[in-house]
């Protein structure tokens, strides 16, 4: 393993090898790096390493035991607001799910959270005033809409 940290995903269908396929696709920089398929004597179960952007992820395709959970997330910060909007749209398609704040659930039940780097530099600002109000703007959005947010905290 090049990377010895690497954060694992637990899936339950068999869909494993197709979501890795599926989220390097969509970020530039990403591959598949290798899999494994085998039988522990309780079933089959494959694992799948691949990078999102040179992060290091691992996919678990183990079946039913664990479930996902929106606890752990894949946060990704856009160079803009069109980059969002177009990894919003490809990982809500096919029964995937919009939330509060830019946080969505895939098709495959995975939790990320998609905005501008813009948002970053709004709600951390170190004045507290635009910091805020950047906040509760932010609260009222399902997908991040930054000139929305820009708009409440005045330009």
């Amino acid at each position: 393993m090049a990377n010895s940290i690497r954060t694992c995903l637990w899936f339950r269908d068999g869909r494993g090898r197709e979501a890795a396929e599926f989220y390097c696709a969509l970020i530039p920089g990403s591959r598949v790096e290798k899999s494994f398929h085998g039988d522990a004597g309780h079933g089959a179960f494959s694992v799948i390493d691949f990078s999102l952007g040179g992060v290091p992820y691992q996919i678990l395709d183990a079946g039913p035991t664990f479930t996902m959970t929106e606890a752990v997330s894949i946060s990704v910060a856009t160079d803009d607001q069109a980059e969002a909007d177009r990894l919003n749209a490809a990982l809500t398609a096919d029964g995937g799910t919009q939330s509060h704040c830019g946080w969505l659930k895939d098709r495959y039940g995975v939790s990320w959270q998609i905005f501008p780097k813009r948002l970053t530099e709004l709600t951390m600002s170190a004045d507290r005033e635009v910091a805020a109000r950047a906040m509760a703007a932010m609260m009222k959005q399902m997908r991040i809409d930054i000139a929305a947010i820009e708009a409440a905290v005045g330009g």
